[in-house]
């Protein structure tokens, strides 16, 4: 070998050994972030014309909250990072839905309404092999729909939806046996709560399964309910199936049983089931048709001691990836005078009905 060429050679060793090669740059944490948000706004008209413009009974409409008036039922904003092994999600938002979220929230020292009015979710999250524990506010393991519209087949809630939680405040443990079935486990503050009312603390269980045509899952939550002086042991279990008939044709059924003790009284009953289908007629349209049946046979959830029934047909139309446009008519039929009428009392409140028709139009951009 020449002399040049070996002296090139030994310098070029030389420098491999004096001057490391840069490491390759982890995965950095700006790249990991995940922003999200949107906005859902509607105009919806009750034929009841209610005097408050108010629709759906007290502390309930989580959706199409107004009468005769534009506007927004949840506007987000949210930035999250999955568990690798940690992770976190915040979601604000805000908007009428908004204000019904949070009404039962218990008033007091750093808690309420007003506390928490813009949290949807605030939690932190570790993965390690099969299981995922979670700790914060996030969305609540029981029932078949979601607080945000683009995620339901629908535009409004069903009764069961409204009248069980949608999040929940605690710790929860999520052990996933293979890619069909998992089981959750949650330790948390209550019934849809963030702040304590009580010295107890509730548990929440789930089994489910999710395959390529079924999914299906079994909740269930136990805990003391209710203010200090008149609390007692809720027992409560939900049941959800969806399953894809054809690749056009889904079917989603829920059911949903609870019992509650009280005070020098017997024990409060409801039960609840719905079946809801959804035919996609097309690559951007769809219609969806729900069906349900709420009895509350004592009154602790709803407020009065009734059965609701409900009826829901929908069509949407997505005419972009990230817009939603849904069309619906609804009917709520009560067996007690519980929705506002157009009337007033002597006292200047609506007189009620047992019955109301809503038709809504909404839109939802997302990203």
């Amino acid at each position: 070998m020449p002399a040049a060429e070996l002296s090139s050679l030994l310098a070029s060793l030389l420098l491999s050994q004096t001057e490391p090669a840069a490491p390759s740059a982890p995965e950095g944490l700006v790249t990991r972030l995940k922003v999200e948000g949107g906005v859902d706004a509607y105009y919806g008209f009750n034929f009841n014309r209610p005097r408050d413009s108010a629709n759906f009974i007290p502390g309930t409409g989580t959706t199409a909250k107004r009468h005769n008036e534009f506007s927004v039922n949840l506007a987000t904003l949210g930035v999250s990072m999955d568990p690798v092994p940690v992770g976190f999600r915040l979601l604000l938002g805000y908007g009428t839905g908004m204000e019904v979220l949070h009404l039962a929230e218990p008033a007091g020292t750093a808690v309420g309404p007003d506390v928490w009015r813009y949290v949807q979710q605030a939690s932190l999250s570790f993965a390690h092999g099969p299981l995922t524990v979670e700790a914060g506010v996030y969305p609540s393991h029981i029932g078949f729909e979601s607080l945000q519209s683009q995620l339901n087949w629908t535009y409004t809630r069903s009764w069961m939806g409204e009248l069980s939680p949608y999040y929940q405040s605690g710790l929860k443990g999520t052990w996933r046996f293979s890619d069909a079935w998992s089981v959750q486990l949650h330790l948390i503050n209550g019934w849809q709560t963030i702040g304590e009312n009580n010295h107890g603390k509730a548990l929440g269980t789930q089994v489910a399964y999710s395959g390529e045509r079924l999914s299906a899952s079994f909740n269930t939550f136990i805990g003391e309910e209710g203010s200090e002086d008149s609390d007692g042991l809720r027992l409560f279990g939900d049941g959800v199936v969806t399953y894809k008939v054809t690749e056009a044709f889904s079917l989603g059924a829920t059911a949903d049983v609870g019992t509650q003790q009280r005070p020098d009284s017997d024990a409060a009953l409801w039960y609840a089931a719905g079946l809801t289908a959804r035919m996609q007629l097309s690559g951007t349209v769809a219609v969806a048709a729900r069906g349900e049946l709420y009895k509350d046979r004592d009154g602790l959830i709803s407020g009065a001691a009734q059965t609701l029934v409900e009826g829901t047909l929908t069509l949407e139309v997505r005419p972009a990836e990230h817009l939603t446009l849904k069309l619906e008519a609804r009917q709520d039929h009560s067996t007690q005078d519980v929705f506002a009428g157009r009337a007033t009392t002597d006292e200047g409140a609506p007189e009620l009905k047992p019955s109301q028709t809503l038709v809504v139009a909404g839109a939802t951009v997302y990203f």
